[in-house]
């Protein structure tokens, strides 16, 4: 039913093949557009827009430094300790989580 079909890519002018079954998997998926991008442009662009979006990306947390109320031992929360609450290391606020 489907025959490949050699197409020239928008973005570098190199021809590449669009073959059968990538035709027959365009067709189940309702596709009706060939595509217009060789496979090494198509695979650049998703790479080039995921960097861009931000939704694969997260800001770094700024983390402050501070003293376990329950163990005193050093440790990094993700908020500025203001003194009027304890603040927990990571292993003793689990436990104090898990006992609630």
């Amino acid at each position: 039913m489907f025959e490949d079909k050699i197409l020239t890519c928008r973005d570098c002018g190199e021809e590449f093949t669009f073959s059968a079954s990538e035709q027959e998997f365009f067709a189940e998926k309702g596709f009706t557009n060939e595509p217009g991008r060789c496979p090494s442009c198509r695979a650049a662009r998703k790479q080039q827009s995921r960097g861009n979006s931000g939704g694969y990306s997260r800001q770094q947390r700024e983390m402050f430094p501070a003293v376990c109320a329950e163990c005193g031992k050093e440790t990094m929360v993700p908020f500025q300790p203001t003194g009027d609450k304890p603040v927990y290391c990571s292993d003793c606020f689990r436990s104090r989580r898990n006992n609630w």
